[in-house]
């Protein structure tokens, strides 16, 4: 049965991909787009790119994804073709292959309600309590395989629910997922603006998940045993308000005691509890925003048997801002689901349209009073030189290896990095733009350098060559280069790019979600479509 509906849906890809014209005909519309990534390993054994299957005996791997998207009459069908050979990217030491139907969709929308069936991403609220999205780079892909519910109540209020099963690359997590979100959306005056939400999340554990976390429960000591439950239900309410130059998000959320797993591996049975915020001010040539979030034993996943970034339901915002330049980027603090206290402040000011000057500062512990994570960042942005934009800053940082990165008893991490990027624009489709960045520091790795040239040639080519290098390494470490050399070239709706790249072991993340990579070494090839 398994099969024939596979070849019963790329039947319908390949008609509706055929008979574009006849649909459009229709008053319908068809489109999707392509990703494939392409990875050849190199054996490196001066950098730990080596010692695996990947690099020891099968030396490429990658991935693909395909999607369609086509809607008429009032429907909207989605369907997406995953395809993993020899992929890294779900454990980066080993080889992951697989080929299916990734995620489809159908629905349609009748006086107000839109009822969807099949693999659903959506949220509740920031997506403290509920979210389900993808992210390729780290290779998550939670979407809620089951029905959801939309209905427009009225002009003000929207109405969401859902039920299904989480996705788990081509299978499915067995616990049972179920919620409702309502919207509300009214102007109290010209100046005043009120987005209330409020949503409840409810996750039914299966029997199999139910009597493994039991024997893990009861296989504690006497002192610390509890009998853990089936349902765990969590609840948010949310609001934003906008109100002259001020906008003010705040939400909280509570869950139901349930079995979670500490920092050190231990099943506990804990209620959890969070809180976040933003403020912000803006008018014409000044921005202030301030951030907090408290965090207690806030773990939402399909079931306590899941860890890494393996079953989550929820995505926890990241107080700290996220920076572009490639060595601060290598300690990006990750959002701690357990016990988290943290604060950021940043002001942006633009005297005028020749500069932009960025204060910040970030402050994270743990609710023990742990020191986690501080971040000072200065930036300036200068546009008063002909053809020149040029970017300089500075950033000091302390950073919780023990915490982030799962390293005991090493020291914190504490850095002080100037950088400056400076682009020149030689003439309407030719720029060059060099970065420099120096990390100064005495922990981990030690102190790198790194410098990089681009040549774009708009809107079609683009080159560039770098190179990090651990001038200065810390003991057990040595003075390695890392290059990358990188060509890219856009064709319409079509970019191919390939590199050559040594990439030093650490933290990848994104949006807060981060996990471990081992180094890598060897060319990078990527083709990206949309029609």
């Amino acid at each position: 049965m398994k099969k024939y509906l596979l070849r019963r849906a790329f039947s319908i890809a390949a008609v509706a991909a055929v008979g574009n014209t006849a649909f459009a005909q229709n008053g319908g519309t068809l489109s999707g787009d392509l990703m494939l990534n392409a990875n050849f390993f190199q054996r490196d054994t001066a950098i730990n790119a080596s010692d695996n299957e990947l690099y020891d005996d099968l030396l490429s791997g990658g991935e693909g994804w395909m999607t369609l998207r086509y809607s008429n009459y009032g429907f909207t069908g989605f369907l997406r073709v995953d395809a993993f050979n020899n992929s890294n990217l779900k454990v980066p030491t080993q080889a992951m292959s697989g080929f299916g139907i990734g995620a489809w969709s159908i629905s349609k929308e009748f006086k107000g309600l839109t009822i969807t069936g099949g693999y659903i991403y959506d949220q509740i609220g920031s997506g403290i309590l509920f979210r389900a999205y993808e992210d390729r780079g780290l290779l998550i892909d939670n979407a809620l395989a089951g029905l959801h519910l939309k209905y427009n109540l009225n002009e003000h209020i929207t109405l969401k629910a859902f039920t299904g099963q989480q996705k788990n690359v081509f299978s499915r997590y067995e616990p049972i997922i179920k919620g409702f979100n309502a919207e509300g959306d009214y102007s109290i005056s010209d100046k005043v603006h009120v987005s209330p939400g409020f949503g409840v999340l409810n996750r039914t554990l299966d029997d199999a998940s139910f009597t493994s976390v039991l024997n893990n429960a009861l296989a504690l000591p006497e002192e610390q045993q509890f009998y853990p439950k089936y349902n765990t239900y969590a609840f948010t309410v949310y609001n934003t308000l906008s109100a002259g130059d001020f906008t003010w998000y705040v939400e909280g959320a509570y869950k139901t005691r349930e079995a979670i797993n500490g920092y050190d591996g231990t099943l506990m049975n804990k209620d959890g509890n969070i809180v976040f915020s933003t403020l912000s001010y803006a008018r014409k040539g000044l921005a202030v925003n301030l951030t907090g979030k408290r965090t207690e034993n806030f773990v939402m996943r399909t079931s306590p048997n899941e860890t890494m970034l393996n079953g989550m339901v929820n995505w926890q915002p990241i107080v700290a801002q996220i920076r572009p330049q490639r060595l601060i980027a290598r300690y990006m603090p990750a959002s701690q689901d357990l016990s988290e206290l943290a604060l950021n402040g940043n002001i942006l000011v633009s005297p005028n349209d020749n500069y932009d000057f960025n204060l910040s500062y970030t402050h994270i512990n743990t609710l023990d009073d742990i020191k986690l994570y501080r971040e000072a960042y200065f930036e300036a942005n200068i546009r008063s030189i002909d053809r020149f934009l040029i970017d300089v800053g500075i950033h000091y940082m302390h950073y919780n290896q023990d915490y982030y990165q799962f390293k005991p008893n090493v020291p914190m991490v504490e850095a002080l990095t100037p950088f400056a990027e400076v682009t020149y624009k030689i003439n309407n489709t030719n720029s060059l733009r060099v970065q420099a960045q120096y990390m100064n520091t005495k922990q981990d790795f030690g102190s790198w350098a790194f410098l990089a040239l681009e040549y774009a040639i708009a809107p079609k080519w683009s080159f560039a060559i770098s190179d990090m290098y651990n001038i200065d390494p810390a003991s057990g470490h040595d003075k390695q280069h890392y290059y990358n050399v990188f060509v890219s070239r856009v064709q319409g709706a079509h970019r191919l790019s390939l590199a050559y790249v040594k990439q030093v072991e650490g933290i990848n993340c994104t949006g807060g979600v981060c996990r471990y990579e081992p180094a890598f070494s060897g060319l990078r090839l990527s083709i990206t479509s949309t029609f």
